[in-house]
């Protein structure tokens, strides 16, 4: 923690130690005049204090089903949070807050209020379980959090688990000690840390291939980039609209689309908690939202409801997350008559970078490079690919991939460009169009699966001698998990009646164990494994057997 920047605002400078050397980070382009931002900058108050002196003090930041709240008062709120994080917890700028919450006004509010005191917001899934939050604490060094109530039980089995947790406040309760009732005393002003521009604010964890989470860290510059970009040239976004969907905060899909982007024009995020298809379509005509985001799975599940509600408010949908089916598209315009825009981002880039809306949108085609990026095809020789030819997609923008302290960082930048790990062609007409994964990431649901971390928790079931995980195409989830299983007892297999139970056993030891929407849908008895000559167990062969 000897090494410094000289204009950094943190006290704590274990963010800026963990980056990558500069000659690993990705070249960044600010060649659009809106992404010329000062050098000084906090973007909490980017969020509070400036659109409030634009006129947007008294007008409707977030609602949810309980509460409603103007800027003014979510301004007020970060602020009495903020001391709490100051005075109670003794927080210093630069210290890691892991953040734990659905998405709900006061999640929102403990995000902010991380970055006004010039902390480094780590938000987590709501559905991790205590081992794999402990593996964040580690790696980030994470020695504070603020943790929804109704979070708390793997929150406190995790710091078993990693005692460099030392302390964490519970929000959304009414009781001593939460942050709530601290905040009760404090007062509704604070001034923001002054921090540097490339302070790190974020880290945002993604699974990789190996199962190990990679931190991918973010500036203060890059949350306000993101909102300058996507959101202005494709959503053309205005103070009027209103934002609803269903990632979580904790995704940058979510942060971004149903956060930040509002935020930054005075618009308004509808924080809602559990939606299904159903529910989500009830809450844009009842909040008359303008704005959803949410993956194509969602939006496969609501079609045959769409004609039960009124969805006149609604003016723009966006799908990412996983790949966008053209038939999905297309039914979608046929009952809404709204041009879905499809988006492609990365945890790495923060945000979508390739997309596409109204009349510049094609069937197929994920989109273009939007303003503020650039995107080409590489071959494996790290050469522009010909129009029709698939291979590495790679982006370079105003955002680009840092991850904290990991080898993994040569990888993804090559000769300055990120590569996200996709497969595209890119078209005469410069469409990039979506092929596969690079990788053996399952995307299911708008979900990232790697497979080896579930082969991982397979392989504690007491029946269970090998396993091999995969990604297998499903029309409703774009891809499902399923794992090959090899048997301690192979006589087990010969009882139609047992292997079902066993199955159903395997599925509920990894939804108790990880994430539940890791687990396998779909599980097979195999005698063995198809292995090379040197052990490694070839996943392409178990897919083509499907």
């Amino acid at each position: 923690m000897s090494i410094r920047f000289p204009q950094s605002a943190h006290v704590d400078t274990f963010a800026f130690a963990h980056l990558p050397p500069p000659e690993q980070w990705p070249e960044l382009v600010f060649d659009l005049p809106e992404l010329q931002y000062p050098e000084r900058l906090n973007c909490a108050s980017a969020f509070l204090e400036d659109i409030a002196a634009q006129g947007f003090a008294d007008k409707v930041a977030i609602r949810s089903a309980s509460a409603t709240w103007t800027y003014a008062e979510l301004c007020a709120k970060v602020n009495q949070i903020a001391q709490v994080l100051v005075d109670d917890m003794l927080l210093v700028p630069g210290n890691r807050v892991l953040l734990r919450g659905a998405n709900n006004p006061m999640m929102a509010a403990c995000i902010l209020a991380v970055w006004k005191v010039g902390c480094v917001a780590v938000p987590t899934m709501p559905l991790l379980r205590a081992k794999e939050l402990s593996v964040i604490v580690d790696k980030a060094q994470i020695s504070a959090a603020l943790c929804s109530a109704a979070l708390q039980e793997e929150l406190e089995a995790a710091q078993q688990l990693s005692p460099v947790l030392q302390q964490f406040k519970i929000f959304n309760a009414d009781v001593a000690g939460s942050v709530e009732q601290l905040m009760s005393s404090k007062s509704t002003t604070f001034t923001a840390v002054d921090t540097h521009a490339e302070d790190v604010c974020l880290i945002s964890f993604t699974s990789g291939t190996t199962g190990m989470p990679k931190g991918t860290m973010h500036f203060h510059r890059d949350v306000l980039a993101i909102c300058d970009c996507f959101p202005r040239s494709i959503l053309q976004s205005q103070a009027s609209d209103i934002f609803i969907g269903t990632p979580p905060l904790a995704f940058t899909f979510g942060l971004g689309g149903l956060l930040l982007f509002p935020l930054r024009i005075g618009a308004t995020a509808v924080l809602l908690e559990k939606l299904t298809p159903e529910t989500l379509l009830k809450s844009i005509d009842e909040y008359q939202a303008t704005v959803c985001f949410t993956a194509p799975t969602f939006y496969r599940q609501m079609l045959p409801m769409v004609p039960n509600f009124s969805l006149k408010s609604l003016q723009k949908t966006v799908s990412a997350g996983e790949t966008l089916p053209a038939a999905t598209r297309e039914a979608w315009q046929a009952a809404t008559g709204l041009i879905m825009i499809d988006g492609i981002g990365a945890t790495e880039m923060l945000h979508i970078f390739i997309s596409a809306a109204g009349d510049q949108a094609r069937s197929g085609a994920t989109g273009k490079a939007i303003p503020g990026y650039q995107a080409c095809v590489l071959d494996d020789e790290g050469k522009p690919a010909a129009v029709g030819v698939t291979g590495r997609l790679a982006v370079k923008g105003p955002t680009g991939c840092r991850y904290l302290a990991d080898d993994r960082q040569k990888n993804y930048v090559l000769n300055g460009w990120n590569l996200t790990g996709d497969a595209y062609e890119m078209d005469a007409e410069g469409y990039f169009h979506y092929r596969a994964r690079t990788d053996d990431m399952i995307i299911t649901a708008g979900y990232n699966v790697a497979g080896p971390e579930v082969e991982e928790i397979i392989l504690k079931h007491p029946e269970v001698a090998e396993c091999a995980v995969v990604g297998l195409p499903d029309e409703e989830r774009g891809q499902i998990v399923k794992a090959f299983v090899v048997l301690r007892d192979a006589t087990k297999l010969r009882d139609a009646k047992a292997s079902e139970a066993l199955i159903s056993d395997i599925q509920q030891f990894v939804k108790a164990n990880v994430a539940p929407y890791k687990y396998p849908r779909c599980i097979e008895f195999k005698d063995a494994l198809p292995r090379t000559e040197t052990g490694k167990v070839q996943r392409f062969k178990l897919k083509l057997t499907n």
